[in-house]
């Protein structure tokens, strides 16, 4: 795998759950903006400050943008970054595009997850 450059995003993100009946609410908003509906649950992904207190979400997660993008035909990018930050004990939620993957850690462990990458021959930017 080649070296990837992420670059880190500066808002703190909430990983929202919403029932897949629900619509959704009108603060699912901002500059990265997640929405994936199936079957069992609706999803939200969005900065934290526009998540109500009282809606079922996961605070506190900061989001590394691997520059793309990236052509179909590579494999190996998800494993090459989530490989070593799992045998660092580092949890990951994944969001994908058409154009990229945004790996998603929670904010105490970003510098952690910054050095881990770095030993991998990644490399990372503040935004």
């Amino acid at each position: 795998m080649k070296t990837l450059t992420l670059e880190i995003l500066a808002e703190t993100l909430a990983v929202c759950r919403l029932s897949p009946r629900d619509s959704v609410p009108t603060w699912a908003n901002g500059r990265f903006l997640c929405i994936t509906r199936t079957d069992d649950e609706l999803s939200i992904v969005c900065p934290q400050r526009l998540v109500p207190e009282d809606a079922l979400h996961e605070p506190g997660w900061r989001c590394l943008k691997v520059r793309g993008p990236l052509p179909f035909s590579m494999t190996g990018v998800l494993a090459s970054l989530a490989s070593p930050l799992a045998d660092a004990g580092i949890s990951i939620f994944v969001v994908s595009t058409y154009d990229t993957d945004y790996l998603l850690v929670q904010e105490d462990k970003l510098d952690a997850a910054i050095t881990v990458l770095a030993t991998h021959g990644h490399v990372t930017r503040s935004s």
